[in-house]
């Protein structure tokens, strides 16, 4: 630990400790501009993360706006075919008492006369009487069915799925609640006792009509549901459900099934499908009840407008900040600021000055400029395998801004006529354009699937690969292996997550070839490195110049002493 408790100028007239200071502040410049170029480097890195958190959220916002991806449950994001999305094109019900309708890019348009003949549906038990016998309360089993306290229930129900049993003791602290809770939340075990699913039944009970219900969870004729017993106890305890299916009385061990709805779609008649939601030739159903009605199928031209309009909105952002970031003006003559300089300012005034040091930090910054260059390229390129008749960008109404002085340009821009004429007469081929995928497996991408990086490519894949990519999937990618370039530069600063939500295996190079330290962290390393040996070096410098002004104070005493000695003597 350094001592800097030192008592000077007892014997001399100099002001020791401020000669010192100012012969160290001359010894301090190299530190300073060890920090500086330090503070310039952590600037640099806030810069790069900064602008690939705007990639990173460019892309995942915008495919979540187009609806390429979905999230899960369990919060995992997954793409999806830009054939399902369900803005293209709209549907529309005759009757949407009898069912409503939607549909996605895959359905041709036109109009389809559908006819609902049955509705699917599960199992369905209900109580037709009141369960609780005459005398009996609902507070416990013993006595709403009239059974004795140390009495065993004992039964099963098979669906499906697979069999559950069930037992149930000590009846006058059990309730059908207890019943109830234990079907809803019944599992489905292997022979090793793990959970492989659910029993796949919903069951309840209300009190206030004193009546059971039990009914599948699923529909159609693969939905079935059997109730089965080995005891008189247990026996009397279902029958006193006074369950029936459809009207007809439940017998013990009984098997029933569900029905299936049966469609007529556009003269294909006696169409079966399980459920009352099911799809047709891309457009999803739910129908309510039997009846007819027809469904219209066309391109909805505005919708599709206005998500494209969005995405060119948010793509311009970018490169307004992109190229903003490498025509900043460089203010040399403001350098980071020394701790003994930030002492000296208010606070504004400090927010001021770095403000314009970091002006221009990434001014002409190649990673960058190579990353957005890439992408207007990419954007004039011709798309090949379509099956449509666009094969450029320009041919259905957007190109780049007019040239201005003192800008990179690249900001796109919609001929709305021109575009909405190409959605009307041709939407798949529109579609295709702007988000075709590769022929991934097939060719020279025989090995290639849509996880592979495109570092990984060859120069003969990747052109192949972007050739047969739509203008959106080309830029997508183009962001991603510029994003991993800013990451090996730079690092993933507070939220690698949101990296791998834009591609799982985005940090794969990063992580084993950088080994998780980018090549400014390392700069930065050896430059704190280096500010270490420097404190160090001044430390013992500064004890040196302490040092020689001792010795010269102790040889100013001595001479004092002998003076006055020498005085004295005179004086004798």
């Amino acid at each position: 630990m350094y001592n800097n408790l030192r008592v000077t100028g007892l014997a001399s007239p100099f002001d020791t400790e401020e000669m010192i200071g100012k012969i160290m502040e001359a010894e301090k410049v190299r530190l300073n501009k060890v920090e500086q170029n330090k503070e310039l480097l952590v600037w640099k890195r806030e810069a790069y993360n900064d602008l690939n958190k705007d990639f990173a959220n460019f892309i995942l916002n915008t495919r979540k706006e187009f609806g390429l991806t979905t999230t899960t449950s369990t919060g995992a994001m997954v793409s999806s075919s830009y054939k399902n999305l369900s803005w293209v094109k709209a549907a529309t019900s005759s009757n949407e008492q009898v069912a409503t309708v939607s549909t996605t890019a895959k359905a041709m348009n036109g109009s389809y006369n559908v006819e609902v003949k049955q509705l699917a549906e599960g199992v369905k038990m209900v109580s037709n009487k009141n369960i609780t016998i005459e005398g009996g309360t609902k507070d416990n089993l013993a006595s709403q069915f009239g059974l004795d306290k140390d009495d065993t229930i004992r039964f099963s129900i098979e669906t499906k799925n697979g069999v559950k049993d069930f037992e149930f003791t000590d009846l006058e602290n059990t309730s059908m609640k207890d019943i109830v809770n234990a079907i809803n939340s019944a599992k489905i075990l292997d022979e090793d006792g793990k959970v492989v699913g659910k029993l796949g039944v919903k069951a309840s009970y209300d009190p206030t009509i004193d009546r059971f219900f039990l009914q599948t969870e699923d529909t159609g004729t693969k939905s079935q549901l059997t109730i089965k017993t080995n005891d008189d106890i247990s026996e009397k305890f279902i029958n006193g459900l006074n369950m029936t299916n459809n009207g007809k009385e439940y017998n013990i061990g009984t098997k029933e099934i569900g029905k299936d709805a049966i469609i007529s779609f556009d003269g294909a008649d006696n169409i079966i499908v399980d459920s009352n939601q099911f799809n047709i030739n891309g457009i999803d159903f739910n129908i309510k009840s039997e009846g007819k009605f027809t469904t219209t199928v066309d391109t909805d031209v505005d919708a599709f407008y206005e998500k494209i309009e969005k995405f060119v909105e948010e793509y311009n952002k970018l490169v307004e900040k992109s190229n903003l970031l490498l025509t900043q003006k460089k203010y040399r003559s403001y350098q980071p600021l020394t701790a003994d300089q930030k002492r000296a300012m208010d606070k504004s005034d400090i927010e001021l000055w770095e403000e314009k040091a970091k002006s221009g930090i990434l001014r002409s910054d190649e990673l960058i400029s190579r990353t957005m260059g890439n992408a207007r390229i990419l954007m004039y390129e011709e798309i090949e395998g379509v099956e449509g008749e666009f094969k450029h960008l320009f041919e259905i109404g957007i190109g780049t801004e007019s040239f201005s002085k003192g800008s990179l340009g690249g900001k796109l821009v919609i001929d709305e006529v021109k575009f909405k004429k190409a959605i009307k007469e041709d939407p798949d081929g529109v579609l295709e354009l702007l988000f075709k995928e590769p022929n991934y497996g097939e060719g020279k991408l025989e090995n290639v699937t849509s996880y592979t990086a495109e570092r990984e490519l060859t120069s003969e894949q990747l052109k192949v690969k972007r050739s047969q990519s739509g203008i959106v999937t080309r830029l997508y990618d183009n962001f991603i292996l510029g994003m991993q370039d800013i990451i090996d530069k730079s690092g993933v600063g507070d939220d690698p997550n949101l990296y791998r939500n834009v591609k799982s295996n985005i940090l794969i190079d990063f992580v084993t070839e950088y080994g998780s330290i980018s090549i400014i962290d390392k700069d930065v390393k050896k430059l704190e490195n280096k500010i270490e040996d420097l404190n160090v070096y001044l430390f013992n410098k500064e004890n040196q110049y302490y040092s020689k002004f001792a010795a010269m104070e102790k040889a100013l005493s001595r001479m004092n002493q002998q003076s006055m000695w020498l005085m004295q003597q005179f004086s004798n």
